[in-house]
């Protein structure tokens, strides 16, 4: 069954948000951030039309690590989104959005980005590919949304024989060592069945998070969430931490390791995961950190469940052989893995495992998925501090995709008030309870926002566009 589609129009706003904690991502500090927030509007055959959202954080000092000043970057993000948002409504008729989305990430994206790059000049620093991606995140989600809304039903179930004109074949590529094939199968059969509707929540222990007393300095917010890590844990139920790192200081990691550890020990958490925020440059710096705690700390490393993008962003340009690190803890790709291809080389590099995220588009995290899988990788699902609708769209692709354990949810630390309109309808997954999510109110057509019982106000458009 293929339904004809053809997107008519686009609107782009621009949410913006004020954390309660700031958070680090490697030598840059997060304290706001601007969501992009899409509506695509899809004609079907008789001239109906359907509407659909996505979301994304425009995360700055992760999309795009620089020396030049934040406004400069965030200001060129909001201006490709709008390149974007005109550039969805002229790409004709349709079949599947994840046909859609493939196309465009593949011709489209690559040529907008080197345009906008032309266009800001010679002298300007380029914006990166992930940047360009994350961006484009936002309107694929949406496109995937509004089919789900022309066939009323869930997008989830369409992802198939019955809707997809191409199997994954036409996509995807094996390992030139595996004895696999593509021919036949779709992305179902990839999926968990049934997806579950509770999951275990990590949470983020950030660089700049107070684990004690010892480190509170009088500046922390005081409104009613937790400050201390062990007031997380108690109140959230968690069993599961992921700890920031800063890759450039063996000494402080070895011990921020050891401290949130021990604290994890005495408040009943079970999994711990290493973040080395992509500034490892020599897999040693890695081993000899796990093999002082093997020594020292043998409880703690036990915990360890994986480790997360020790090394930087770029696989092709850092081809650093990991293979010695995977020996010791499943090493998973996360900034690195923007497609499957770049997946393909992490795996001949050395690493196990994969952390899918929505903000790299729908479309890439389903194929990045299915190739994973295919190969033997384990995988995960982590947060870009995901709130509002971002927040569905994460969590559902967790439950499908059948992680090593749970799913990274961490905007109810940073700032839980940016979902209030949202988390009346879905309390389970703006809040975690007993170290879970719950997913269980998410229904009904698409991603099953439900998006017509959230009184949420909108601010004017950014963009808007016709085709």
């Amino acid at each position: 069954m293929t339904t004809n589609f053809t997107p008519v129009s686009v609107d782009l706003y621009y949410i913006p948000v004020e954390t309660r904690m700031p958070l680090k991502f490697g030598p840059e500090t997060l304290t706001s951030v601007i969501c992009a927030r899409v509506c695509v509007t899809i004609e079907d055959d008789k001239e109906q039309k359907h509407r659909g959202w996505g979301e994304t954080p425009l995360s700055v000092q992760w999309v795009w690590p620089s020396s030049l000043g934040y406004q400069e970057r965030c200001d060129a993000l909001q201006n490709f989104c709008r390149l974007l948002a005109e550039a969805w409504t002229q790409v004709g008729q349709q079949k599947h959005p994840l046909e859609t989305g493939y196309k465009f990430i593949e011709s489209e994206l690559p040529r907008l980005l080197k345009q906008f790059n032309n266009q800001r000049g010679e002298q300007a620093e380029p914006m990166p590919w992930l940047a360009g991606l994350v961006c484009c995140s936002a309107f694929d989600i949406a496109l995937h949304d509004a089919y789900g809304q022309l066939l009323n039903r869930d997008v989830y179930t369409t992802y198939n024989a019955e809707f997809m004109t191409h199997d994954l074949s036409h996509y995807l590529t094996p390992a030139r060592d595996a004895d696999l094939s593509f021919a036949g199968k779709y992305p179902a059969d990839f999926f968990s069945d049934p997806p579950p509707q509770v999951m275990p929540a990590w949470h983020l222990v950030a660089g700049k998070d107070p684990l004690d007393a010892s480190e509170l300095t009088g500046s922390e917010p005081d409104d009613g969430y937790p400050v201390l890590l062990a007031d997380w844990i108690k109140q959230d139920g968690l069993t599961c931490l992921k700890v920031k790192l800063r890759g450039n200081d063996p000494d402080w990691d070895y011990d921020r390791l050891v401290k949130v550890g021990n604290i994890a020990l005495e408040n009943g958490v079970v999994w711990l995961t290493s973040d080395f925020n992509c500034t490892v440059t020599d897999p040693q710096y890695v081993n000899d950190i796990l093999d002082r705690l093997t020594i020292e700390h043998p409880r703690i490393v036990q915990m360890v469940l994986y480790v997360e993008q020790p090394f930087p962003y770029e696989l092709e340009t850092n081809k650093i052989d990991v293979h010695s690190v995977s020996a010791r803890k499943p090493l998973f790709m996360d900034e690195s893995a923007h497609d499957w291809k770049l997946i393909r080389l992490g795996r001949e590099l050395g690493w196990t495992g994969v952390a899918l995220k929505t903000c790299k588009t729908q479309t890439g995290a389903l194929l990045s998925l299915c190739w994973a899988k295919a190969h033997g990788m384990t995988l995960m699902v982590q947060d870009l501090t995901n709130p509002m609708l971002a927040q569905i769209t994460h969590v559902r692709l967790a439950a499908y995709a059948g992680t090593i354990m749970g799913v990274e949810t961490n905007s109810m630390q940073f700032y839980p008030a940016a979902s209030d309109p949202e988390a009346v309808v879905h309390p389970g997954i703006y809040r975690r309870r007993n170290g879970q999510v719950d997913l269980s109110t998410i229904n009904g057509p698409g991603f099953g926002y439900r998006l017509e019982e959230i009184k949420r106000k909108l601010p004017s458009p950014a963009a808007c566009f016709n085709r």
